[in-house]
């Protein structure tokens, strides 16, 4: 009875050890590899530098933050004098005022009592033409008896003519106050009148100008220029590091390229925290093979051709810094969602 008993356990210990060693067998050969499971990359945290300038140039009257400072869109950054603008704004206003006051008078035509006095004008003259040419009526038929002289005669003739001449204008200035002014004259007045508005648009972006405002959320790197200085058009005023987005670049060897797409997660890991991983994703991977730089590390050889990618991370706490080296860990388990993180959140993948 002992016999078999030992003979019975030792045949459970046998089936045991062949069921062991078939299990790790599978799970040595048949279970994927974890590096099958996730791509480890290695690059660099990059983040966008944007300069801040006027665009005109002037005195600098006030810089409102330092480097360090914190700054969110349509934050005052910085001032220019803007007395001279100001001045310039005025000016054009005037001219304005000044060009439709005349575009007025034309729409409205002549008075009535522009009209009548042009009608007087015409009478008047008429009437001294009329003594006029009976007075020469007379001299030229006393000239024949030598009542009257030549030269009285011709004086007569020419102030004939003269009244004639002054009531040929005296109708001509009465039919334009009839008729009004002239439609060229309109469109004269008119585009005179568009061209002082046009200056004055233009005075006023200039004023606007005058005030630098941050355009995105960043942190002022370099304060480039202090109070006073006379600065010209797009010259630097503030250096801004801008803290969304903030990425990683790294690089995938083109093995691995096939391995992933964009909008797969990531975590990425830093050498200060590397127990407190970012959570991130893939943005963007380059259509084009570059050779690998030298400041980045990979297990693969230096010669070989890669791609760059950029992984989108989200900052925590902000404490991402511009070169920070870190480890890129991207699970090639899970799909990708439908609808690109980076697309809707960080703009245009191109974007450099």
């Amino acid at each position: 009875m002992g016999s078999a008993k030992r003979k019975f356990f030792g045949l459970v210990l046998v089936a045991i050890a062949a069921a062991a060693a078939g299990f790790g067998t599978y799970y040595a050969v048949l279970r994927p590899p974890a590096a099958a499971r996730q791509l480890t990359l290695y690059g660099n945290i990059d983040i966008r530098e944007t300069d801040l300038g006027f665009n005109d140039a002037g005195r600098v009257a006030e810089m409102r933050v330092e480097e360090g400072d914190r700054v969110k869109p349509g934050e005052l950054l910085a001032t220019l004098d803007a007395r001279r603008y100001q001045a310039a704004v005025d000016a054009a206003r005037a001219e304005i005022a000044a060009r439709q006051a005349v575009l007025d008078r034309l729409l409205a035509g002549s008075r009535p009592e522009e009209i009548a006095r042009a009608k007087a004008d015409v009478a008047a003259i008429a009437a001294t033409l009329a003594n006029a040419q009976s007075h020469l009526d007379r001299s030229e038929k006393l000239v024949v008896h030598r009542y009257v002289s030549e030269q009285q005669l011709d004086d007569d003739k020419d102030r004939v003519r003269l009244l004639q001449a002054q009531l040929d204008a005296a109708q001509q200035t009465l039919a334009l106050a009839v008729k009004g002014p002239r439609a060229e004259d309109i469109a004269e007045a008119r585009a005179n009148l568009a061209g002082a508005k046009a200056t004055l648009a233009l005075n006023l972006d200039q004023l606007r100008d005058t005030r630098l405002y941050a355009m995105e959320n960043g942190v002022v790197r370099v304060r480039v220029v202090e109070p006073g200085t006379i600065v010209q058009p797009q010259s630097p005023i503030y250096t801004i590091a801008l803290t969304d987005p903030v990425w990683v670049r790294a690089y995938v060897s083109e093995p691995d390229l096939g391995r992933i797409r964009p909008g797969m997660k990531a975590e990425v890991f830093t050498d200060t925290a590397p127990n407190a991983p970012y959570d991130g994703w893939v943005g963007f991977i380059s259509p084009v093979a570059e050779f690998t730089p030298k400041s980045v590390e990979t297990p693969d050889t230096r010669t070989s051709l890669v791609y760059r990618i950029r992984v989108y991370v989200h900052n925590r706490g902000d404490s991402l810094r511009q070169g920070m080296p870190v480890t890129v860990k991207i699970p090639l388990t899970a799909a990708p969602p439908r609808k690109t993180p980076a697309q809707s959140s960080a703009g245009p993948e191109n974007r450099k």
